[in-house]
């Protein structure tokens, strides 16, 4: 079942990375939106997170980690079709080695 809290709709599904290829299971804890491999993403939400909605469905490079003090550690993604900009926290069994090669990029916005 879908829980609705403060504009996010909380998905948790296993899936198969168009990038890498390999399937990334749901997360223990969190919701998984990337490959916790390649950090690849899909995008396939809209105006809310996990809304499923976007038309889009075009894949999501990582361009950059940015840092909140909130949220702590954010991978940033560029969508390869539609060059819209999404945020998401990294997840905690991401790969460190790809997080730190994102994270000494210069954004590519």
């Amino acid at each position: 079942m879908n829980q609705i809290r403060k504009n996010f709709i909380h998905k948790n599904e296993t899936f198969i990375c168009e990038n890498c290829g390999k399937e990334i299971f749901k997360g223990e804890g969190f919701i998984r939106n990337h490959c916790n491999h390649c950090l690849f993403s899909k995008h396939v939400d809209a105006e809310v997170p996990g809304d499923r909605l976007a038309e889009c469905g075009g894949l999501m490079i990582p361009v950059s980690v940015d840092y909140s003090s909130k949220k702590g550690y954010i991978l940033v993604f560029k969508c390869l079709q539609c060059k819209k900009i999404i945020n998401n926290k990294v997840a905690p069994d991401d790969d460190v080695d790809k997080i730190a090669e994102y994270s000494s990029r210069s954004p590519l916005i």
